[in-house]
Order: structure tokens, then sequence, then C-alpha cells
């Protein structure tokens, strides 16, 4: 039986790159996101080439996400690989000028949301003795920069809960990996920017950014590692950064 692979926010960016390139390697995919119209819309395409179930909750409500991931039928519960991908940026501006509503936002996807799925599902595992969490962050847990003040903490959080979960799954044979990505073009900014398509594309202008596809072909690179090899952490910058905040732009 091929592995059933876990995606949360896999509407868009790196979580829907995710899928596209798991799908056609044909790993059994749960999906998950908000947007459900893109869910099944993603769920119709992906399964000429494998099995897919979809689940849309808002992963910021404990009770939404383990009512849903409850739900899932028995034969799709023994999940091998869990990619906790959905995280957003909202919000550039200065701590003491911030809008406080952003902060719970990000808190609450990044962090919190990261938690619940990761507590309902890492018990299954333990029952197994096998599987793999891959959690992805950023450049921005590694380097903070100004502006980004509660974004960085909450990546900077999942770096550390990526550690601490490494140390206490070790005994129960479980992976655990950290996939931290530097600029990648995809709704991350429009987002940050509140749907700002102009100031979004500046971001990006001047030097050519990593891709989502370029992050997901690292996550199924290291899914594919034997039993015996765990990658515990990447940073991936395109080639023109050099930190988090220091670019060679044309």
């Amino acid at each position: 039986m091929e592995k059933i692979v876990l995606i949360t926010g896999a509407t868009s960016g790196i979580g829907r790159a995710t899928a596209e390139l798991l799908a056609k390697e044909h790993y059994r995919l749960i999906l998950t996101g908000r947007r459900k119209n893109r869910l099944e819309a993603l769920a119709n395409e992906l399964s000429q080439w494998t099995e897919v179930f979809t689940l849309s909750f808002d992963i910021r409500s404990r009770e939404e996400t383990f009512r849903s991931l409850e739900s899932l039928p028995n034969d799709w519960k023994a999940i091998n690989v869990l990619v906790n991908n959905a995280g957003l940026a909202r919000g550039y501006d200065p701590v003491y000028e911030a809008n406080m509503d952003d902060w719970e936002e990000m808190i609450d996807t990044n962090i919190k949301g990261l938690l619940y799925v990761t507590r309902w599902v890492v018990p299954f595992m333990i029952q197994r003795k096998s599987g793999h969490i891959i959690n992805i962050g950023s450049i921005a847990g590694k380097e903070p920069y100004a502006r980004g003040n509660v974004y960085c903490a909450t990546k900077s959080a999942v770096s550390a809960l990526s550690k601490s979960l490494r140390l206490e799954l070790v005994d129960y044979n479980i992976k655990v990996s950290l996939v931290a990505p530097a600029a990648t073009e995809t709704e991350f900014s429009l987002v940050r920017f509140k749907n700002d398509a102009e100031r979004a594309k500046k971001v990006y202008e001047g030097y050519q950014p990593l891709t989502a596809k370029d992050i997901a072909e690292v996550i199924a690179f290291i899914i594919s590692r034997p039993p015996h090899v765990n990658i515990d952490e990447v940073l991936i910058l395109p080639t023109a950064q050099a930190s988090s905040t220091v670019f060679h732009r044309e």
C-alpha cells in the first residue's frame, strides 16, 4: 500500500505544489485547507494519479480541526507523513504600530494550528512506531528582520517545536524534518500585504526567487529517503539571496 501523506494548507503555494508532485509519485493524499472549492478542484485534477481525500476546515479552530480529522475513514487514519505547511504572514508593521488581529491570525495558524494537527496525528504514528513529520519553517525563523516581528517569532517557534519533537519521538522510530524556505514567489506576499498586488510584486523584482515547486522537490526528496535516514533541517535560498534581508537585485 502506498504511503498516506497529509498536507495542510494545500490549496495554494508550497502545499499545492507538494500535492501535485507527490500525486504523480502515487502517494495517497489527504489535503486540507479552508477553500473548499479549490480543494475539490485540486482533488479532481490529482485523482488521475492517486487517491485523494479532502478536508475543509479552519486550522485555527481546535474543535473544527479535531472534528474534521476524526471524520477520516479508518483506512485513511494511518498517516505515514504529515506535512505541516499551513501558515502565513500578515502585515508588515513595527510592533508598536501593528494590527493585533494580525498577530492572532499568525499565532493561531502558524503555531497553534500546527500543534493541533500534530497532536492528533502523532499518537497513530506512535502506535505503529513509524512516521514522518515535516514542518515548513522559514529563513525568518533563523534570522529575524525588522517589521517581521511576530511572523519571525512564529517561525522560530516552528523550529523549536521541530527540535523538541525530534527528541520526544526518536524512541518511536518517527522522523522529524524542518524545511525552511527563503524568498519564494507564491501568494505569501499578497497575503502579507492584504491583496495589494503592486506591493507584493515588488518583493520579487530584480532577482529570481524560489518557486513553490522548488520547495516541493526538496520535500519529496526528504520523504523518499530510506528508513534509516532522517533529514533534520534544510534551509533553501535563491542564489540571489544571502540572508533574510540581503539580496542581489539587477
